[in-house]
């Protein structure tokens, strides 16, 4: 539970969700060294952790930096949207080997999931219309996992800067999203 509830309620925390180890290690962080756990997280939950990316925002009320909220908030943004673009980055590696193993995307076709068949989805319709762009808007959309959209848009296209910015910028972009509308949703209240 975080000291100061309206922030939680304001930044849209699920930190009060039941979620294990990780989710209350990201909760409770403090200090340069929550920075880092941010930092680990948010590149874990883009290639492995099905977990929100939001929950890291209420961390700018107990930082404990000396700043304003507002720096806090936009250190903790920049430090996940950094940790977010490079395990996106690392997913998008690995979705490069997989396109170059036939095996891999037989096996992908037949599995349960077909991933194959996803990647036809809206985002990646969307992707593919808008390239990096659309992956950037895609990112941006809150409380939608960023590892099928990841793995999904790594599988179409190749370069490896433009998908790191595209996903640093859909990360900040939802960030954004939730600060906002959470914002305007406690001042309406």
């Amino acid at each position: 539970m975080l000291p100061v509830e309206v922030p939680a309620l304001l930044l849209g925390s699920s930190c009060s969700d039941p979620g294990g180890a990780v989710v209350t290690a990201v909760c409770t962080a403090t200090g340069p060294a929550g920075l880092l756990i941010v930092l680990v997280y948010s590149f874990l939950i883009t290639f492995i952790l099905p977990l929100p990316s939001e929950i890291v925002l209420p961390l700018a009320d107990q930082l404990r930096l000396g700043l304003p909220l507002w720096a806090n908030l936009a250190i903790v943004v920049l430090v996940a949207s950094v940790g977010k673009a490079g395990g996106s980055v690392f997913a998008f590696h690995i979705g490069q080997e997989a396109k170059e193993s036939g095996p891999v995307i037989r096996w992908l076709r037949r599995s349960r999931f077909d991933i194959i068949e996803w990647s036809q989805s809206k985002v990646v319709q969307l992707s593919k219309k808008y390239g990096y762009a659309g992956l950037a808007l895609a990112l941006s959309v809150p409380a939608f996992p960023d590892t099928l959209s990841v793995y999904a848009f790594s599988v179409l296209e190749d370069d490896y800067v433009k998908f790191a910015a595209a996903t640093f910028v859909g990360s900040v972009g939802r960030f954004l999203v939730w600060i906002l509308f959470f914002r305007g949703a406690v001042a309406n209240l």
